[in-house]
């Protein structure tokens, strides 16, 4: 199946409250013109540099999300156009997209990333060092970033009992924070193999892949 038709395929089942981020990384700009062209305008990249160069090849009514893991050093080269950014894990590095929002005069929203998987491989923050962040006076002091919700990963396995888990928990920890903070309103998880588990267990965000680009090429 073409990218369109993969793309038409996946918005057919999807509930109206969900938004769908197309994962472009890796795939050249004609693939994401494809896309664009059937009306997708968000896409999610893991790389900071390649998501800055099809930010300036592209059409500028395209939301970019940030899905991959942020060095506080890179956060300048897309403080100016990033619209989401999914993989916030510290206050470090929320001072640091402030920081750097502030500068192009921005308000960069942002979902905090909660640890919900057992690898070790898998970034994210505790729930309860995600509730002592959101009460903090720190915290109250950045005018140039809004936490509008949370973002987890699940497990790489077959066994969706685990991963179910897993999203019920990113979901449970979203309405804790919800109730210290009212402005969260987003929960990002599912991908290509598990969105529409995910979207059972509460998604309100999916980022989905391979399902419309194809396999990623990595050479």
């Amino acid at each position: 199946m073409s990218i369109k038709d993969n793309l038409n395929s996946i918005k057919s089942n999807l509930p109206e409250h969900v938004t769908l981020v197309a994962v472009s990384k890796t795939k050249p700009v004609c693939d994401l013109m494809e896309a664009y062209n059937v009306g997708q305008r968000i896409f999610g990249e893991n790389k900071i540099q390649e998501m800055a160069d099809k930010y300036a090849e592209m059409p500028k009514d395209i939301e970019w999300h940030m899905i991959g893991h942020v060095q506080r050093n890179k956060v300048k080269y897309m403080a100016e156009f990033v619209s989401l950014i999914h993989g916030v894990e510290s206050f470090k590095l929320l001072n640091e997209i402030n920081k750097q929002a502030q500068k192009h005069n921005r308000i960069i929203d942002c979902l905090l990333q909660i640890k919900i998987a057992e690898e070790d491989s898998k970034f994210g923050m505790s729930a309860s060092d995600a509730s002592t962040l959101l009460q903090s006076d720190e915290f109250s002091e950045l005018k140039n970033i809004k936490v509008v919700g949370v973002m987890g990963m699940a497990t790489f396995t077959d066994d969706m009992t685990q991963v179910e888990n897993e999203f019920k928990f990113l979901k449970h920890t979203f309405t804790e924070l919800k109730a210290i903070n009212s402005e969260l309103h987003i929960i990002s998880m599912g991908m290509s193999g598990d969105y529409k588990l995910a979207i059972d267990c509460g998604s309100t965000m999916v980022r989905v892949g391979s399902s419309i680009f194809g396999t990623r090429n990595y050479n």
